[in-house]
């Protein structure tokens, strides 16, 4: 199998260097280097690269200009933005995920070393860069499911109504979110909880753009936040978010547990809560994703005899979280982006109407 070409596009010869030695370690890369947006646009047709790495901010031409530019000649060509884990970086990291950038990795903080950081680099690039490429070591089918707690109902049975929707999207998902949530109607009659694995300072102005495009509002989770109809709330990044039920509410918690799936949030966690809490009246919506995170909760979810539904390949930038839930079979529904919106209304609204008629004949 060749090897996938990686396009380095940085201004600062030290991190060049370091994301060249960093990629250069594993066999099935080779890289190539620019200086700058405008020798990196030149160098497209020489290279051919089958993935770009670009840094945000660069002088002369900086990164969402580039890859505005590269967009203009190269569609489909997989671009991941190197930003720093800052406000300003954050911003410009989701206005270049808006204008068509693929994924994106932050910079190395106060790692103390070039070998640490070295080491981030490769654990978190190099998978990003394979699973874009087509490379993904995910395998052909997710490992046995853990034993059920409960006997689990046949996908597609009648279900039990939704009180609350509960999505996981990863690479991707900013998009995809952008795309679907505008389509929920504002009196839309329960509450969203989300996980957008995404680090702090980005969830925040994640939450607060989807909240200027959307009918429902969009908010950043904090411990003791009560759950409403016709809200969302995004997971903080850096943290586990999860649900809990209090007498008659239910509220959000976060705690900085341990990683699961190499993930802080983890969809995991806020799906087995989810399940938790409201038992069979749930809704699990996996959207596009690298990785296996939301394949444990949706098994929790579906014990209890809730609902999945999941976004299909060809609508996916990575069909690695979808993908997993539909191989082990606990998806009702799997469907493009571009359905999951009316979907999620539908099977919202489908026991609902079943209540109020049986109310208005009561």
């Amino acid at each position: 199998m060749p090897k996938i070409r990686v396009l380095i596009v940085d201004d600062a010869v030290v991190v060049r260097r370091i994301l060249t030695d960093a990629l250069s370690s594993d066999p099935e890369l080779e890289v190539v280097s620019a200086a700058n947006g405008r020798i990196a646009l030149a160098k497209l047709t020489q290279v051919n690269p089958d993935v770009v790495t670009m840094d945000v901010e660069m002088p002369e031409l900086d990164g969402l200009a580039t890859l505005r530019e590269l967009r203009k000649t190269h569609p489909k060509l997989p671009v991941i933005m190197f930003s720093t884990l800052t406000e300003r970086g954050a911003g410009a990291t989701l206005d270049a995920l808006a204008a068509g950038a693929s994924d994106y990795v932050t910079k190395p903080a106060n790692v103390g070393s070039v070998a640490t950081a070295i080491g981030r680099i490769k654990g978190e690039l190099i998978p990003k860069i394979k699973a874009l490429c087509g490379r993904d070591a995910a395998p052909a089918a997710p490992a046995a499911p853990a034993p059920p707690r409960l006997i689990r109902p046949p996908v597609g049975a009648v279900p039990a109504g939704v009180d609350v929707v509960a999505i996981g999207v990863s690479t991707g998902g900013p998009n995809a979110l952008s795309a679907m949530l505008p389509q929920l109607p504002a009196d839309l009659p329960v509450p969203v909880v989300i996980v957008q694995h995404m680090p702090p300072l980005f969830t925040k102005l994640l939450a607060d753009r989807l909240r200027g495009q959307c009918g429902i509002d969009v908010v950043e989770g904090a411990a003791g936040m009560p759950l409403r109809a016709g809200q969302a709330v995004v997971a903080p990044g850096g943290m586990h978010m999860f649900v809990e039920r209090s007498g008659g509410c239910v509220r959000i918690g976060t705690n900085a547990d341990p990683p699961e799936n190499s993930c802080r949030p983890a969809v995991d966690v806020l799906f087995r809560s989810v399940g938790r809490a409201y038992g069979p009246r749930v809704l699990g919506v996996i959207l596009t994703g690298m990785g296996s995170d939301g394949l444990r909760g949706c098994e929790c979810l579906r014990d209890a005899g809730g609902q999945v539904v999941v976004q299909d390949e060809a609508t996916s930038v990575v069909w690695g979280m979808p993908g997993y839930v539909a191989r082990a079979g606990l998806a009702d529904r799997v469907l493009p982006l571009g359905s999951v919106a009316s979907e999620i209304v539908r099977r919202v609204g489908v026991r609902r109407e079943a209540r109020a008629a049986v109310a208005s004949h009561g």
